[in-house]
């Protein structure tokens, strides 16, 4: 099989673009110089992306005894892994109630399993190459609800997971505990999930590539896929720094599936979906005691979500809804007045960074793993709550690519799932999010 395609724009410049200037580029640890010799290699396993779900596989093929080659387009965390908002959890964008009454209470019940258990990943990883910068705190995340219809749903699926489930990780909070714990007046209640945390996203993965590479794994950067094709009995995966031999190759490029011509084949599998974040410069001793005063990561129930957590003496407020391929100043714009609406306190607080990032959407609303042959395998499509989905789906997807069939309930492994009429997809995602929206304005 080969995968080969023109890339976005009929070349590859789009590989060479910079890094976001966001918050946390700007708290980074020091990166190492690019690596990867280049020219020919040889491997067990060659992994396209360098993102969370190809670092994690390529240390559960360590872990199996194999020797693993990461090729990335740009840089370890140029990506979703570099760009997001830095919120850990164990939610799925489909309630597990909501599985349930689809699919049954076994495949929810493993999917409420897989979900804590992605988080735990996280911890371990954290742990295991001692990312001390990645500031991992294990502090919960705070649902805020903007109606009370949307809180009475959180109550309810607080009690459905409690009840069915036996989870005991969720409280309910009522409209003044709210306001305590934001300091905003903006929410009439919420639910408080224990086992979610906060991290430095980026720090994160280049603490994996460190650990990684200490182990011995080679990682090329700069090198996007320009083909993948079967070679006999392996996988021949060609790059612009050289070409590279395997007995299997694992494509692992999310939301950035068309950066190279080398994923096309599972490029139609996700609609890429921009996120955008702003990050507030210092905040007042007087204002960090008030905002968000217990250092969690929160939410709101509206349907074009926004989110909001600390950082260091800083607030960063994020959200969907912005759209084209490169940031937008008035999504920007949009995005800061949300924060204002939600926290008028902030008015006149400076913002010192703007960027955003691609966010991995599936039909189905689920991540998908799974082989497209008996040599090239996939994982990707995370919905927005990729940071501890795909550090546990990357161990899953070695384990694929190597024959296995984890219980994955619905993540897999299953058949690459097309989005249909996928040149659609644009106006469709903007008729769907302006009507979203105008729900949303009028508190529906």
């Amino acid at each position: 099989m080969t995968i080969a395609a023109p890339g976005r724009d009929g070349t590859m410049a789009s590989a060479a673009k910079g890094w976001p200037a966001s918050l946390w580029m700007e708290t980074a640890r020091p990166r190492p110089a690019p690596g990867g010799p280049g020219g020919q290699d040889s491997a067990d396993v060659v992994i396209v992306g360098g993102g969370y779900t190809g670092l994690s596989a390529a240390q559960r093929f360590v872990e199996r005894g194999l020797r693993p080659l990461i090729v990335e387009a740009n840089g370890i965390g140029w990506g979703a892994s570099g760009r997001n908002g830095g919120v850990l959890s164990p939610k799925f964008r489909l309630a597990i109630p909501d599985i349930a009454r689809r699919h049954g209470q076994g495949v929810a019940r493993r999917m409420a399993e897989l979900g804590h258990e992605a988080v735990d990943a996280v911890e371990e990883a954290v742990r295991r190459d001692a990312i001390d910068d990645a500031d991992l705190t294990m502090t919960g995340n705070l649902r805020c609800a903007h109606t009370q219809s949307a809180f009475d749903a959180l109550k309810a699926e607080a009690r459905t997971m409690r009840e069915d489930f036996g989870d005991e990780t969720s409280r309910i909070l009522e409209r003044d505990e709210v306001a305590d714990e934001t300091g905003s007046a903006d929410f009439v209640g919420g639910v408080l999930l224990s086992h979610a945390g906060l991290i430095h996203p980026l720090n994160y993965a280049l603490g994996l590539a460190e650990g990684l590479r200490g182990r011995g794994v080679g990682i090329w950067e700069g090198a996007p896929a320009t083909s993948v094709r079967q070679d006999g009995s392996g996988v021949v995966v060609e790059t612009l720094s050289g070409t590279i031999r395997a007995k299997h190759a694992l494509l692992a490029t999310n939301g950035y599936c068309d950066l190279a011509p080398g994923t096309a084949a599972i490029r139609r599998a996700v609609i890429p979906f921009r996120s955008a974040m702003v990050a507030t410069g210092p905040l007042s001793e007087e204002l960090r005691a008030r905002l968000l005063r217990h250092g969690r990561s929160y939410s709101e129930t509206r349907r074009m979500m926004r989110w909001f957590r600390p950082y260091r003496d800083r607030l960063i407020f994020g959200g969907r809804g912005a759209f084209g391929r490169t940031d937008s100043q008035a999504a920007f714009d949009a995005l800061e007045r949300a924060m204002l609406r939600v926290f008028p306190d902030l008015r006149g607080v400076p913002i010192t960074h703007r960027w955003s990032g691609l966010v991995a959407m599936t039909l189905d609303a689920v991540p998908q793993l799974g082989r497209l042959d008996d040599r090239i395998s996939f994982a990707l499509g995370y919905n927005g709550a990729g940071i501890a989905m795909a550090s546990l789906m990357g161990r899953y997807a070695a384990d694929v690519t190597l024959g296995d069939e984890p219980d994955l309930a619905l993540l897999g492994p299953k058949p690459l799932q097309r989005i249909p009429f996928y040149s659609l997809r644009g106006p469709a995602v903007r008729l769907v999010a302006s009507w979203y929206q105008l729900l949303d304005t009028a508190g529906r």
